[in-house]
């Protein structure tokens, strides 16, 4: 946070694990929860949602072996596992901060396990935003293959790719010059290659494991789940990568074809990938003020 946050707490999820959540912002105003996906950290999304800590009620918090939190291996590396932390986060945060008005704001893993935990577990929120779930169909569908092939080259590539590094400069600078963060802000390649890595020795590693990230990225392919928007009890809006740009992963194609099959409320940033937040982090807000505006909710 650019401020020092007005609450800094471990809760301990059902398996024992412990999530370190941030509270900042307007306490006045309507509670966000906020994180990460693969591979990433909350932090590193901070062009996002720092300008929303003058109106919202901000929790920040890396899932499970991810950013700030200790690492604690492949036992709970799991979507159902974090499907029921985020549960876990909501009540307990409730518990310690008092019941108000609340909405979900979940990027890639996350949001796709805030999915599960909303139509399988419970409904909790006055609204979900799901910023580009990497939602994988059944099979049979004319998506299915692009996204098959996409999850096991992420896959392929994460248990290969560079876990340790001399500093965070080195990571920002590879991302700098890579076609897949080239439409990055310089200052979100900053903050996330900050957020991802940890002080190990004389260099840095990955907090997740590369062997973590690989796990879920051939998860997503047996999940076997592609809800109608009208299974959350609540109201859910969709915001994806843009599924007609050039270059760009099949998962913003693949959510357009969910959001017409299953009637969500929806909105494609032209333009962007997979990392749309960062990418073009202003309007990412508006879509999602949009909403929660229309829902009396900012």
């Amino acid at each position: 946070m650019s401020t020092a946050p007005r609450d800094l707490f471990e809760l301990p999820m059902d398996d024992g694990v412990e999530i370190l959540i941030r509270r900042g912002g307007n306490p006045n105003g309507t509670r966000l929860y906020l994180s990460n996906g693969n591979g990433f950290a909350i932090d590193g999304y901070r062009v996002f949602w720092e300008p929303l800590l003058a109106d919202f009620d901000l929790v920040l918090f890396d899932m499970r072996n991810h950013g700030r939190n200790i690492p604690t291996g492949a036992d709970g590396h799991t979507y159902l596992q974090m499907a029921r932390d985020i549960g876990s986060i909501f009540r307990s945060v409730n518990d310690r901060l008092g019941d108000k008005k609340s909405v979900g704001v979940f990027h890639s893993m996350s949001a796709r396990a805030a999915m599960k935990h909303a139509v399988q577990m419970e409904w909790v929120w006055d609204a979900l935003v799901l910023f580009d779930p990497p939602n994988v169909p059944l099979s049979g569908h004319k998506h299915y293959d692009a996204m098959r092939g996409f999850e096991l080259k992420l896959a392929e590539w994460a248990v290969g790719r560079a876990d340790r590094f001399t500093s965070p400069e080195e990571l920002r600078a590879y991302w700098a010059g890579n076609r897949a963060q080239r439409n990055w802000t310089e200052q979100g390649r900053t903050d996330m290659a900050k957020a991802v890595l940890r002080p190990d020795g004389d260099g840095y590693t990955l907090v997740c494991r590369r062997e973590l990230e690989a796990m879920i990225y051939l998860a997503a392919l047996s999940m076997d789940f592609w809800p109608p928007a009208s299974a959350y009890g609540g109201p859910v809006k969709l915001i994806g990568a843009d599924p007609d740009a050039p270059d760009m992963p099949p998962i913003g194609a693949a959510n357009r074809a969910l959001v017409t099959e299953g009637g969500y409320e929806y909105e494609s940033i032209t333009g962007t990938g997979h990392l749309l937040q960062i990418e073009r982090p202003e309007e990412c807000r508006r879509a999602l003020l949009s909403f929660l505006k229309k829902l009396a909710l900012a």
